[in-house]
């Protein structure tokens, strides 16, 4: 592989050997260490691996019965922020909110001063005593259950529960422009020291036997919100291990992110990394393409 040309042009030998490396299991990053190793630009390699696993995985991905000829879920349309004009903060509602960073493949959004010090602290104060083991859905049985890649204690608050609950819908679904009644409840997470959330996805795994009976709540989830509540001293940080991306824990700030399909090729890969000193709080909304009841 040589990366003498000027321009290093994508050819199709270049795209052969990215194909090559991922059929021999290495991962994303190493493909990349080897190809910045060899003098390419990290930004044409990152484009070259995206575009040649994406167009490879469509290809070789089984038939479904979603349309004819489609080798994917089809797309659905997710909440956007309104960011057309590339602004340094959105008013939502009732709070003038900073926008710190801006992806867009996949689409990732840092909000900053989304929530106030005193409405952290008042989550945290009404989540605090029902606070239980986390649980996930289980996509096998359409339940929830204890997975051991979830270390951390958590809760749910009902739409609309109390009056400070409701304030905050209001803003999410105004800075998110989604309706209200699409969001699931709140859900409030405490990570101690050493709890952690392996990298995973939002969405629900199509694959699986108890996802139907989960899609008549309000369809497949479409984007998520987490919220920073509480500061851990050290580590805590929401990891997209796909994009090489990590958003510091800054109590008030927010990490957004949508994913338009039920499927890897979004790359909405994501995790709580583990909480090295002090505990960590956030808030979840995750949001469903229509009326979650």
């Amino acid at each position: 592989m040589s990366a003498n040309a000027p321009t290093q042009a994508i050819t199709p030998q270049l795209r052969q050997w990215i194909v090559e490396q991922a059929q021999s299991g290495h991962a994303p990053d190493v493909v990349l260490k080897a190809m910045r190793d060899a003098g390419w630009d990290e930004d044409v390699a990152i484009e070259a691996m995206e575009s040649t696993l994406r167009e490879h995985l469509a290809q070789s991905a089984p038939r479904t019965q979603t349309g004819p000829g489609s080798a994917l879920p089809p797309a659905a349309t997710v909440p956007e922020p309104a960011l057309e004009a590339s602004p340094l903060y959105i008013d939502a509602v009732d709070r003038r909110v900073h926008v710190l960073s801006v992806q867009s493949q996949p689409r990732i959004v840092v909000f900053g001063d989304l929530l106030s010090a005193e409405e952290c602290e008042a989550l945290v104060g009404l989540a605090r005593p029902r606070m239980a083991r986390s649980r996930t859905v289980a996509t096998k049985t359409g339940g929830e259950e204890i997975n051991v890649d979830r270390t951390s204690d958590g809760m749910f608050f009902q739409r609309g529960e109390t009056d400070l609950i409701t304030r905050i819908e209001a803003r999410i679904a105004a800075l998110l422009r989604w309706p209200l009644e699409n969001g699931e409840g709140l859900q409030i997470l405490r990570y101690g020291p050493g709890a952690e959330y392996k990298p995973h996805y939002d969405y629900f795994d199509p694959a699986e036997p108890g996802t139907p009976s989960i899609l008549k709540r309000g369809g497949q989830r479409v984007g998520t919100l987490v919220m920073y509540l509480g500061e851990p001293e050290r580590g805590g940080g929401t990891v997209f291990p796909d994009v090489h991306l990590e958003v510091a824990p800054k109590r008030g700030n927010a990490v957004f992110f949508s994913y338009d399909r039920p499927h890897p090729s979004t790359r909405t890969l994501h995790g709580g990394s583990p909480v090295l000193a002090g505990e960590k709080w956030i808030a979840t909304k995750w949001l469903r393409e229509r009326e979650f009841a």
